[in-house]
């Protein structure tokens, strides 16, 4: 039977049950036995849910006779803990809980959603709890986790191991919506929530509880919440566990040489696969900023899923679950519309943006999220932005670099789609791109507003130029940002997709800018106009950088056919593109 890619499940059993392709993370499973009560934080689609699952199957007391099974062919399988199915398991998953209404409708929500599980709990190891223990379904969440954990204690039974997914996706939405009030009501000493985790406390302390592991995406929750649980280990910043979710480069590798045998694809479009995926879901730092990048596991399934459906990579390179990210962005920085034109604006221009380290870890509470220094620190825990460095936070990949790019679109509310139909037909059968860049200039710069222009650099016109072409021509192409080569990094590259029209085929760009003073001196001139931008020449030193660049990539692809072009930008006053090959 040929492995599937089982793409957006969490149900572990159903991957090895559909037998799906699984990057065994497990040895990471005794490494956590050593922490009391972990905290673990990562963006969202970074197999969080996942691997929730994968404790509760490896811990779960009635699931002895299904270990070999489910965990043979994993390391944990062959090196198994004293601890394998050793203990009653809870599994919250808090995303259920609505956070609509007013506070007491969110705590009937809360308590709905825990009893199920409680009323699980009693019925899946009846054996050992044989009708004695009846959960209120609608009674206080906390009270009726205490019956079970004074039960566990006082007849020696086997000890609960729970498990809380998304701990902090009620609470984020509450903080992201502005509704400051019914969040201190969550959060404060009396509140249901405090004191449900507070009971998680007490049944640590008795030893009811095996121990408590908590996963979500942001640290806001747990730090306004620390009277109430300040035994949680805050694991997300340990090195230990940096690779625990995502995928580091080998496992990727491994996982692709895979495929490629099983599905018997083209060997020769290895390489090619290789780069975009790397390109568009690697570059995630999440401690060290110079150790091995992580690419986004849930996003590359979703690619290698239509990789094998269909032998061929997907049109859109960036899932569309992906995009509702952007959401994060607006909610966070809506209140000072300014201050969100400064922050997108400063990553559109320098791709990384500074901050405090200190902030990681230290005050992260409601009232700093929306505060502009804080920007930062939200979109890293958010995965949108990632380590560059001991000082800067920066875009991981094209993909974040994409949405960005929408962002700054939409706030400045300009025409991106209606009417370049032409333009894009035109150079899909032409490959003009002189023709390309001045429509671009013509059709897009000319709805600029003049603020803009106070900021801009050749990054601000290779990543809009790359957005906008990524939105009309990924039929065709995908695209390399600053790809690295021996003599330097190119700006941007059209990439020719193997299965499509223009295979083989390479369209690499630099791009100069100017600013209105800098032209001036450059040209000589005492007044920037068309005419002495139209007398500008190719500068040799800039010929010399390009075709270093192409002959970096005729070392690596000795079939591709290779144009190349230098595009100088005046301001906003004008441009001139040459042809280098």
């Amino acid at each position: 039977m040929t492995k599937r890619v089982v793409y957006a499940s969490a149900n572990y059993k159903e991957i090895v049950q559909d037998n799906g392709y699984f990057v065994d993370k497990t040895r990471f499973i005794e490494l956590l036995e050593r922490v009391k009560n972990p905290v673990f934080l990562r963006p969202r689609r970074f197999g969080k849910s996942l691997w929730c699952r994968i404790l509760e199957c490896y811990y779960n007391i009635n699931q002895k006779d299904e270990f070999e099974w489910l965990f043979g062919q994993t390391y944990i399988g062959r090196n198994p803990t004293p601890l394998r199915n050793a203990f009653f398991v809870t599994h919250l998953d808090f995303s259920i809980i609505s956070p609509a209404g007013t506070i007491q409708e969110i705590e009937a929500s809360f308590n709905h959603h825990c009893n199920l599980s409680f009323n699980s709990i009693v019925q899946k190891y009846k054996q050992w709890f044989q009708g004695q223990v009846i959960i209120e379904p609608k009674g206080k969440a906390a009270e009726n986790l205490g019956a079970i954990l004074q039960y566990i204690e006082l007849n020696n039974l086997p000890k609960l191991y729970v498990i809380i997914d998304e701990y902090d996706n009620f609470a984020n939405q509450l903080v992201s919506g502005h509704k400051d009030d019914l969040y201190r009501a969550l959060t404060a000493n009396d509140s249901f929530f405090k004191t449900f985790f507070k009971m998680l406390k007490e049944g640590r302390k008795t030893g009811a509880i095996a121990n408590v592991y908590i996963t979500g995406v942001l640290p806001i929750t747990i730090d306004d919440m620390a009277s109430g649980f300040n035994i949680a280990t805050f694991i997300t910043l340990d090195p230990t566990f940096e690779s625990m979710l995502g995928f580091t480069q080998s496992e990727v590798d491994n996982l692709l040489d895979e495929i490629f045998r099983d599905y018997q694809l083209d060997p020769a479009t290895r390489r090619e696969i290789d780069a975009v995926i790397k390109n568009q879901y690697n570059g995630y730092h999440f401690i060290n900023p110079e150790g091995e990048s992580l690419y986004n596991s849930t996003i590359l399934m979703y690619f290698l899923d239509w990789l094998c459906r269909h032998r061929e990579m997907p049109r859109y390179l960036t899932d569309m679950n992906l995009r509702t990210d952007l959401s994060w962005v607006k909610r966070i920085t809506s209140a000072h519309p300014g201050d969100t034109e400064e922050f997108v604006s400063q990553l559109l221009n320098h791709n990384r943006i500074g901050y405090d380290d200190d902030y990681l870890v230290n005050k992260f509470n409601m009232s700093a999220f929306f505060q502009k220094e804080f920007y930062p620190i939200s979109f890293y825990y958010l995965g949108m932005l990632t380590k560059q460095g001991e000082k800067y936070l920066g875009l991981p990949n094209t993909n974040m670099r994409k949405i960005f790019t929408e962002y700054f679109n939409e706030l400045y509310r300009l025409d991106v789609s209606s009417k370049y139909a032409e333009v894009m037909i035109h150079f899909a059968e032409t490959l003009d791109l002189p023709q390309l860049f001045a429509d671009y200039w013509r059709l897009y710069v000319s709805q600029l507003p003049e603020v803009v222009f106070q900021q801009v650099n050749e990054n601000f016109y290779r990543t809009t130029f790359f957005e906008l072409c990524s939105r009309h021509l990924s039929n065709l192409f995908t695209w390399n940002l600053e790809r690295s080569y021996p003599q330097g990094r190119s700006d941007l590259e059209f990439v020719g997709k193997y299965h499509a029209r223009y295979a083989s085929t390479r369209i690499v760009i630099e791009f100069k800018y100017y600013s209105h003073a800098e032209a001036k001196k450059l040209l000589k001139v005492s007044r920037l106009s068309k005419k002495n931008i139209a007398a500008f020449t190719l500068q040799l030193a800039d010929t010399e950088q390009i075709m270093g660049y192409i002959t970096g990539l005729r070392e690596e692809y000795p079939e591709a056919q290779i144009t190349s072009y230098v595009i100088y930008c005046f301001g906003n006053q004008g441009f001139r593109v040459f042809k280098v090959l």
